[in-house]
C-alpha cells in the first residue's frame, strides 16, 4: 500500500461547486488541514452557494474556468503547486447527454485529456521528494460498465459496456487515464462509484427531483416500470472513500465504491413519499394515497441500464473502508435537509 504525507496537501479539484465536490471541498477544510485550489466553469449543474459556510477560509481559493482551457491549466499549476489532484468536473446528466452529446465529448473527454497534460508537464518538473507523493485521482462512475444481469457485481475488473453518450465518454476519459499512467508513468488511481445522493443535490437528480415535485404538487415521473435497480451512496461515505484512496491507494490501481444499497427506482421514490407523509402529516396531499397519488410512469429511458451494483470488497479489506449510512438512514437525512431548505 502507497501512502502520501497528508498532514497539509494543497489539492486542485475539478468541479468543486457541484453535489460531489462541494461535499469533498466542505469536508476537506472543515475536518483537515488541507488546502483546496478549485477549478470550476459553473455551469448549470454548479452552486457556488453549496461553498458558502468554508468560502471565506484561507485554504480555499476559486478559480473560475473551464478544464478545457489548457493556458488557465498550466497557470494554476505555477501559481499553487498542488500535490494532488482529484478530478470531478464532468458532465454527468444522462438525458442531457442524450439530447446533445457536444457537451459531454468536449468537458469529460478532451477537459481530461487537458488535465492530464497539465499534469504530466508540472509533475515531470517537480524534484523526486515532491514528485513521490504526487497523486492524480480521476473520480468515475459505475456506469462505465453498462448494466448487470439480475445477479452478479461490478468490481474493479469488469468490462467496460457504457450505454450512453455520459457513459461513454467517462469510459473514454478513464482510458486516458490509464494511458497516461502506463505511457508516462503520471502516478494515476481511477474510483468508480455508484449513485450519490444526500444534501446540496442538484434538482433534476432523481431523489430531489421527487422531493421538490412532490412538495410543489407536480407529477413524479418515473421511466418505465421503476423496476431498475441502482446500488445507492450517500455522498458523505463517498467522501471518506475518496480520501482514503487518494492517500493510501495503489498508483495505477482502481477501487470501486458502493453503498451496499440497491434498490429500484420505484422504491426510492416511494420511500420518499412516506418519508413525507410521515414528516408533513398535515399537508394537503396527505389524502387518497398523499405523494405516491403523484407518480406517473413515463416512457423509458433509450438505452436505459436496468441494474447496476458494485463489489466493493477491494476498498473494504486494503483500505479498512465501509459506507457508515443505510439507504433508510441516508434517505431521511436527505429529505430532512430538503424539507429544511424549505423554510
Amino acid at each position: 500500500m502507497t501512502h502520501i504525507d497528508n498532514s497539509a496537501l494543497t489539492i486542485l479539484i475539478t468541479g468543486g461547486c457541484g453535489f460531489i465536490g462541494s461535499a469533498l471541498i466542505r469536508h476537506i477544510i472543515n475536518n483537515t488541514q488541507h488546502a483546496v485550489i478549485n477549478i470550476d466553469k459553473l455551469t448549470y449543474a454548479a452552486n457556488p452557494i453549496n461553498l458558502s459556510s468554508i468560502s471565506d477560509s484561507d485554504r480555499y481559493h476559486f478559480v473560475k474556468g473551464d478544464i478545457c482551457d489548457a493556458t488557465l491549466l498550466k497557470t494554476i499549476f505555477e501559481r499553487y503547486q498542488p500535490n494532488a489532484i482529484m478530478h470531478l468536473a464532468a458532465e454527468s446528466h444522462v438525458d442531457r447527454s442524450i439530447a446533445g452529446p457536444e457537451s459531454f465529448i468536449q468537458t469529460n473527454i478532451v477537459g481530461t485529456f487537458n488535465l492530464l497534460e497539465a499534469s504530466r508537464q508540472f509533475y515531470d518538473k517537480l524534484p523526486h521528494d515532491k514528485a513521490s507523493k504526487f497523486r492524480f485521482h480521476h473520480i468515475s462512475t459505475d456506469e462505465v460498465f453498462g448494466d448487470l444481469p439480475e445477479i452478479g457485481f461490478f468490481n474493479e475488473n469488469s468490462a467496460y459496456s457504457p450505454s450512453s453518450p455520459y457513459s461513454a465518454s467517462k469510459a473514454s476519459s478513464d482510458h486516458l487515464v490509464k494511458a497516461w499512467q502506463r505511457t508516462y508513468g503520471l502516478p494515476t488511481i481511477i474510483s468508480y462509484c455508484s449513485n450519490n445522493y444526500g444534501p446540496y443535490q442538484h434538482q433534476e437528480k432523481l431523489i430531489p427531483l421527487t422531493i421538490t415535485r412532490a412538495l410543489a404538487g407536480e407529477p413524479i415521473p418515473v421511466y418505465g416500470s421503476g423496476l431498475q435497480i441502482r446500488d445507492w451512496l450517500y455522498v458523505d461515505d463517498h467522501i471518506d472513500a475518496l480520501l482514503a484512496i487518494l492517500t493510501s491507494g495503489n498508483i495505477g490501481e482502481s477501487y470501486a465504491i458502493g453503498g451496499n444499497n440497491e434498490q429500484t427506482n420505484i422504491h426510492v421514490v416511494q420511500s420518499i413519499c412516506q418519508h413525507l407523509s410521515q414528516l408533513l402529516p398535515l399537508h394537503r396531499l396527505t389524502s387518497n394515497n398523499g405523494f405516491q397519488s403523484l407518480i406517473k410512469h413515463i416512457e423509458d429511458r433509450p438505452g436505459h441500464d436496468q441494474r447496476y451494483a458494485i463489489d466493493a470488497s477491494k476498498l473494504e479489506s486494503t483500505l479498512n473502508w465501509t459506507p457508515k449510512h443505510t439507504f433508510t438512514s441516508g434517505l431521511l437525512k436527505t429529505v430532512q435537509w430538503y424539507l429544511a431548505q424549505q423554510k
